[in-house]
């Protein structure tokens, strides 16, 4: 019914969708996280403040660890126990960063907390009594689920589409950020419609008079649900089988068997 190329393409969908959530998270790095940094004390000295879209740097930093730690460290080891060259295959290395997505949003969630707490306090100088490095862990969290998640990502989708679209890998993997974008777009108004309901929304006129961090919570819960799901289809998951052919030795023996010279 359906040729190989397409059988492929519909293998890789249930996986698509289940990392969805994770570009849910990755989405509030590059909104909410630096509002957040807006609002707090940026001053490092000197009269020197950061910039609030530099603080996305420390994700980068992240990122840079966790590649690093995975490549030159953990591979080498995790190689010689399971015999896979990779150490792990390639959806557990995705599903390692989707923890880390968890863990990113519920440290949010605590920071939130703690930034909504120094503005009741203190209304009139608000979250600015608190430094902006408080941002700091949940930024390296994402960062480090970065280099497992998105790296692994990009290297699924080209290892796993069929041969003749390999060249679209690179778009099946960006679709997934941009999805996630879309999607948590979507929740911010759906949460928006409900809570306002409710009596108040949780999306105010300025982050001190919203609950950013219920937000976050829903959002942890989300992801946490979705990586059981993931468990459950990377567990059934079968991949492509490469095959791999001998071309130069081919062209030998077509020589050999012409009575041809061998260069």
């Amino acid at each position: 019914m359906f040729s190989p190329e397409m059988k492929l393409v519909l293998n890789m969908i249930p996986i698509w969708l289940a990392t969805l959530p994770f570009g849910m998270c990755v989405a509030q790095a590059s909104t909410f996280f630096i509002k957040q940094g807006a609002t707090m004390n940026r001053d490092i000295g000197n009269g020197f403040e950061i910039p609030p879209a530099s603080i996305f740097s420390l994700a980068a930093i992240g990122m840079i660890i966790s590649v690093t730690f995975y490549e030159k460290l953990l591979v080498p080891v995790l190689r010689r126990t399971t015999g896979n060259e990779r150490g792990i295959n390639i959806l557990q290395r995705i599903g390692i960063g989707m923890v880390f997505s968890i863990a990113t949003m519920a440290a949010a969630a605590l920071v939130e907390k703690k930034r909504l707490g120094a503005v009741e306090s203190d209304p009139v100088k608000g979250s600015h009594s608190m430094s902006v490095l408080w941002l700091a862990p949940q930024f390296v969290i994402i960062g480090l689920g970065d280099g497992f998640t998105l790296v692994g990502l990009q290297e699924y989708f080209y290892d796993q589409v069929p041969d003749s679209m390999r060249s679209l890998g690179i778009a099946f993997y960006l679709s997934v950020i941009g999805a996630g974008n879309f999607l948590s777009s979507l929740l911010i108004t759906a949460v928006d419609h409900i809570t306002e309901k409710g009596g108040k929304s949780w999306f105010g006129k300025d982050l001190n008079s919203s609950r950013l961090d219920r937000f976050y919570w829903v959002l942890a819960c989300i992801a946490a649900a979705n990586l059981c799901v993931y468990v459950f289809l990377a567990r059934r998951y079968s991949y492509k089988t490469v095959q791999k052919v001998a071309v130069v030795a081919d062209c030998y023996e077509g020589e050999l068997e012409k009575g041809g010279p061998m260069a």
